[in-house]
C-alpha cells in the first residue's frame, strides 16, 4: 500500500512538473518584448535597421523583428524581410498611436498573429519551412491600403 501511494505521488509530480514547463506557439503581449542579441546577427533579417534578427539557436530560426512605421502610415519600416528555416520568434513594434499587429501567412494559411499594439510591442513564434511567406497587418482595411511585406525562408 505504501509503495502504490508513493507512486501516484511521483506520478502526480511528474504531472504537474510537465504542466508547469508547457508553453505556446503564440507568445502575444502588448507589453515591450525582451530580446537577445545585437540587431544583424544570424538567424532572419530584414531590409532595415528597424527589421533585424538577434540571436539565433542551432537549427535555424531566430527572432524576426518587424516594426511598423511609426509615423502612423499604413505600412511597415520595410517590405520585405528574410529569415532562415526553423522555430522562430516574430518579435512586432508599433511606436504610433494607430493600433496595428502583424500576421505571418503562407497562402490563405496564417501561421501566427501578435496582438493588436499601440505604442508597444507584441510577439508571437512560429515555425518556419523554406518559402515564400506574407506578412500582414490584420486591422480592417490595413493590408488592403498597402501595409504588407514578403518574408523570404532560406
Amino acid at each position: 500500500m505504501k509503495r502504490l501511494t508513493a507512486l501516484l505521488v511521483v506520478c502526480g509530480l511528474a504531472v504537474f512538473g510537465l504542466a508547469a514547463c508547457g508553453s505556446s506557439n503564440n507568445d502575444n503581449s502588448s507589453s515591450n518584448a525582451t530580446t537577445t542579441g545585437a540587431s544583424g546577427a544570424s538567424g532572419a533579417s530584414g531590409a532595415s535597421g528597424a527589421s533585424g534578427s538577434t540571436g539565433s539557436t542551432s537549427g535555424g530560426g531566430g527572432t524576426l523583428k518587424v516594426a511598423a512605421d511609426p509615423s502612423g502610415a499604413l505600412k511597415f519600416t520595410t517590405s520585405t524581410l528574410t529569415a532562415k528555416p526553423g522555430k522562430t520568434k516574430v518579435v512586432f513594434t508599433n511606436k504610433s498611436s494607430v493600433p496595428h499587429d502583424v500576421s505571418i501567412a503562407k497562402g490563405s494559411s496564417k501561421l501566427g498573429t501578435t496582438n493588436v499594439v499601440t505604442s508597444g510591442s507584441a510577439s508571437t513564434t512560429v515555425t518556419l519551412k523554406a518559402g515564400t511567406y506574407t506578412y500582414f497587418c490584420t486591422v480592417d482595411g490595413h493590408e488592403q491600403a498597402g501595409m504588407k511585406g514578403t518574408l523570404t525562408v532560406k
